[in-house]
Order: structure tokens, then C-alpha cells, then sequence
């Protein structure tokens, strides 16, 4: 059975899986389902049509499901899904998505959220994420898998962050961030690669040493773009084991809608 504070106020509708916990004061909306082992702090605050997966820990003060801050929302039922075993901090605020999106913001599992950091309406995060305090994501920004962003990262909305990406602290983002890379600075740029991550998630230096020829070709060989999509591009199957890096990176480039941080 879940255990709920008596101070907590849990709305009719609401689903509460086995062992939940529900601390004191806070709000567990109509339309919200929590999935077992989930752990709700004081004090939060859970609307709209809000579905959270099992074991995650959610801090006291945080705000998940409020309407988005956007005008053109009209009450839609829109969703906010979060996945599984995510640690979710202090005063973080995840909106709704929106109907002129795909009407869901969306973060999967094993993600490391910290204090203060703002999702807004459509956002779209995937794995083995890990956001410093006070960052902040506009609508529609979408984050792959394995990615650290620093503390007071800003992200321009509709932006597409890369598979293990990080970025520095402060960093302002305009444009999508290739896979593998770092940035910094406002705005942004490219400062190298991500090395040390790739080590420590089992890259072997095969992989790595691909990777490296792709950020030779993007920003240290004076190519055009789109010369240096083609040599990425031809670099498949010169390493069978880092085809997939290689098809990741073909893939981001040629999906990019707002040009990349170059």
C-alpha cells in the first residue's frame, strides 16, 4: 500500500502503485498515476495528466505537470511522462507539453535532475542525463542519451543536444550540439571533445578514435558543412565497431533544423 502523510492531500482519480510514499503537504492531482516505489517529498505539487515510473525520489518544492508557459495552450489534455529511477531535486518545475508539439515533455529513466532547473512544455529527455542547478530548457528542446549539462546552462528552444554532450557552465545555447561534443561560452562553442565521458561509459579507443576524426572534420579541417558530412559519412565501415557512432552523428547532422553549433 502507499503511505500518504495525513497532511497530504491526494485528489479522487489519482493512482498511487505499492509503496509510494506521499509526504507532507503535498498535492497529488485527479488525472496523475505513480508507479510503485516512487517517493514523493513535502511539499510537491503534481497536476495535469502526469504519469511518473517506479523508484524515482522527487525533493520537497518541486512542480511537475503545471500548465505550459506558453499562450497558445487552451487547456488541451496534454501529458507529462516521466520514466523510471530518476532523482528529481528541489524547485524544479516540468511542464505540460502542447498540442502544436507532439503533446507530451517526456524524461526517461536514470536521469539526474538537480535543484532549480526548468523543462519546459515539449522538452524531450532521454537517458542517463544529468542537469546542474539552474538550468534552463525553452520549448521543445530535445536531449539524447548520456548527457551532462553544467549549471546555468541556458537552451534556446526547438535545440537538439547530442548523445554525450556536455556542456560547461554558463553555456548559452542557440543551435543543436552534435553528438560527443563540449561546449561553452555565450553563446556556445565547440570546445573539443568529450573524451574523458566516452572513456568512462567503455568507448574503446577504436571508437574514440573516430569519434575524433569526426570533430577533425566538423571543426578543425576549414571544411564547409556539407563537405564535412560527406567525409563523415565515409567513414563508415572503416571501423565496423563504431558504425553506429558514425551513423549517429550522420543522422543528427542531416536531421538538424537550426543549424549547428560550429
Amino acid at each position: 500500500m502507499a503511505t500518504i502523510h495525513s497532511t497530504a492531500v491526494i485528489e479522487p482519480g489519482a493512482q498511487l502503485g505499492q509503496n509510494v510514499s506521499v509526504g507532507p503537504y503535498s498535492v497529488i492531482g485527479a488525472n496523475v498515476r505513480i508507479d510503485e516505489g516512487t517517493q514523493i517529498g513535502p511539499h510537491v505539487v503534481i497536476q495535469g495528466h502526469t504519469t511518473i515510473g517506479r523508484d524515482n525520489r522527487i525533493f520537497q518544492f518541486a512542480s511537475l505537470g503545471a500548465i505550459p508557459q506558453d499562450k497558445k495552450y487552451n487547456g488541451e489534455p496534454t501529458q507529462l511522462v516521466i520514466g523510471d529511477r530518476n532523482l528529481i531535486r528541489e524547485f524544479v518545475t516540468f511542464n505540460l507539453g502542447t498540442a502544436q508539439d507532439g503533446g507530451v515533455t517526456r524524461l526517461g529513466d536514470d536521469n539526474w535532475i538537480m535543484a532549480y532547473v526548468h523543462l519546459a512544455h515539449d522538452c524531450q529527455l532521454g537517458n542517463h542525463v544529468t542537469i546542474s542547478n539552474s538550468t534552463q530548457l525553452a520549448g521543445h528542446v530535445h536531449i539524447g542519451n548520456w548527457v551532462t549539462l553544467g549549471g546555468l546552462t541556458h537552451i534556446h528552444q526547438f535545440c537538439k543536444v547530442g548523445d554525450h554532450v556536455m556542456t560547461g557552465m554558463g553555456s548559452a545555447i542557440a543551435n543543436d550540439v552534435p553528438p560527443f561534443m563540449i561546449t561553452t561560452g555565450a553563446p556556445a562553442e565547440i570546445r573539443g571533445l568529450n573524451a574523458e565521458g566516452l572513456r568512462r561509459r567503455g568507448f574503446t579507443p577504436e571508437r574514440v578514435a573516430v569519434i575524433k576524426k569526426m570533430h577533425k572534420l566538423l571543426y578543425r579541417d576549414g571544411l564547409t558543412f556539407e563537405a564535412a558530412c560527406e567525409g563523415i559519412r565515409a567513414l563508415a565501415g572503416t571501423v565496423p565497431e563504431a558504425d553506429d557512432d558514425v551513423a549517429m552523428m550522420a543522422r543528427f547532422l542531416a536531421e538538424s533544423t537550426r543549424g549547428i553549433v560550429r
